[in-house]
């Protein structure tokens, strides 16, 4: 079957490309992740004590924007949006911005005058933080929830309608203005706050000529409209699900902030591991899911369920060939990646060895996520959003008891070990779920994993074997020359297997090369 007649058997709407809208989309993460490296890589030249009392207090606004904006925004608001005609889409935008306006506001406020006992809950009662300094740099930073909400309303507005590219670049103007901030301001907690604000305030200016130009900016309004409460009752389970993982996550700050069991350095560490994965997870994961969600809407709505498995498939076989071989680079080259952040010889011993351990446990989660990633999303194109709720909060709190029994165990590499294994089993019960609601084409996900996660393994051994030969990482310079050497060799095999056993979505890749 040809591209064309592919896209037309999964409903395809004529002179709209999915595979565009996934090239720009991955484009846009690529760009965003690329920037945000440089960002961390300046911010690493910060000394523990500034720096992981910065990453302590961006925690809470981050926390709090998962819970009402960016993942809550989206898979939420996109499918009731999608089912209104253009008057009724407006006036449901304008609802919803103010709503979520005098929400900001409030619990804008209400975190700065609480920031000591907010900072006390989410570090150790033995931290390696400095308390006062992380106090008082999260009230410096609580004004980026507001920006950054506003600027989730402009990407979920510009997303439902498949207008991919403002939206998807966005990020990137936060980290330029955050970057620009960093290198000309004072180094100094006042200033490294106020650049975070810049930043804030990029990503949301550069999507407002889009807005006005697709006739989508919303006018905020505090009166109803009567598909706000569906939105509003999507919104609540997702944020219950939101939750759940922000406990995990609080419950992950206080583990590594704990001057008992770990060193000072080990959350700047871990932050490198969590820039460098949700880059990679970002890019071969997220932003093909992205692009998808508005069709898997379109789909539901008009319950064409047949087109709806076959972008399941699709999607599922474009995001696993992606990630299984990254996985397995990870694991093989996770102390050349991390060496890419050390810009400076005298690098800190801790925070490579904490990131070192951490990256090399994600690197196993990232496949069980793939498929957590699309199949959530596809219960909230169905409006199905019980299920996958309660699945996410189960599979959360069971993530929480695994770091309790196997961070001990296996330190560092620990916590990645309990996210791959709480991946698996919520990517089990979501299976299931699907299956027994429309049918899971699982034949096919089945021979395609049959054949992409071996050549993955090949993939590691190899870079790991080129990798004896090269320079010890811990700087900049062997970290680059590992990635291109190792990581190229390791790359290169796994295509040329896949070439060999003849892929679809290798083909889909020369074919697009060729043109």
């Amino acid at each position: 079957m040809n591209e064309e007649a592919a896209e037309a058997a999964l409903g395809k709407k004529p002179g709209r490309s999915l595979r565009v809208n996934t090239l720009i989309v991955m484009a846009g993460t690529l760009a965003s992740r690329l920037s945000g490296i440089v960002r961390t890589m300046i911010m690493g030249l910060f000394g523990n004590t500034l720096l992981e009392a910065f990453l302590a207090a961006i925690r809470v606004p981050n926390l709090l924007r998962e819970l009402l904006a960016e993942g809550a925004l989206v898979n939420s608001f996109i499918p009731v949006y999608k089912s209104l005609d253009t008057q009724g889409r407006k006036q449901m935008a304008g609802a919803f911005s103010g709503v979520l306006i005098a929400v900001n506001l409030i619990l804008m406020a209400a975190g700065i005058l609480a920031a000591p006992a907010i900072v006390d809950l989410v570090i150790s009662g033995t931290p390696n933080v400095d308390r006062e300094l992380a106090v008082y740099m999260t009230r410096l930073v609580m004004p980026f929830l507001m920006l950054i909400s506003l600027s989730s309303v402009a990407m979920g507005l510009l997303n439902a309608d498949e207008h991919f590219r403002e939206s998807s670049f966005a990020p990137v103007a936060f980290n330029l203005a955050s970057i620009a901030a960093l290198l000309l301001l004072p180094d100094t907690a006042t200033w490294l706050g106020f650049g975070w604000l810049l930043g804030g305030v990029a990503q949301l200016l550069v999507q407002l000529p889009a807005l006005m130009r697709f006739g989508v900016l919303p006018t905020p309004t505090l009166g109803g409209h009567p598909a706000l409460g569906r939105v509003l009752k999507q919104m609540a389970p997702f944020t219950l699900t939101a939750g759940a993982r922000q406990f995990l996550n609080v419950y992950v700050q206080r583990l590594v902030t704990n001057q008992q069991m770990f060193p000072q350095g080990t959350q700047s560490g871990y932050f490198y591991a969590e820039t460098i994965f949700t880059t990679v997870n970002g890019l071969f994961v997220v932003s093909p899911v992205m692009a998808m969600f508005p069709r898997f809407s379109e789909h539901a709505a008009a319950k064409n369920w047949p087109a709806f498995r076959a972008l399941t498939a699709q999607g599922l076989r474009t995001t696993t060939f992606l990630a299984a071989p990254m996985s397995a680079l990870l694991v093989a080259l996770a102390p050349y990646t991390v060496s890419i952040m050390n810009i400076r010889h005298g690098y800190d011993a801790a925070r490579f060895a904490a990131a070192t351990g951490i990256l090399q446990g994600w690197a196993l989660a990232l496949v069980p996520w793939a498929f957590v990633t699309l199949l959530l999303r596809t219960f909230y194109a169905r409006e199905r959003t019980r299920e996958a709720v309660t699945i996410s909060a189960v599979g959360f709190v069971l993530e929480v008891g695994l770091y309790s029994l196997l961070v001990p165990a296996l330190g560092l590499r620990g916590f990645g070990v309990s996210t791959a294994l709480s991946g698996i089993l919520m990517a089990a019960a979501l299976l299931w779920r699907y299956r027994k609601d429309i049918g899971f084409p699982g034949r096919e996900v089945a021979g395609h994993l049959a054949r992409v996660l071996p050549l993955a393994v090949v993939s590691g051994v190899v870079a790991w074997l080129v990798s004896r030969l090269l320079p010890a990482p811990g700087f900049i310079a062997p970290g680059v020359v590992g990635l291109v050497v190792a990581g190229g060799a390791g790359l290169g095999t796994y295509l040329l297997l896949a070439l060999a056993l003849r892929l679809p979505e290798v083909a889909g890749v020369l074919r697009r090369l060729k043109r």
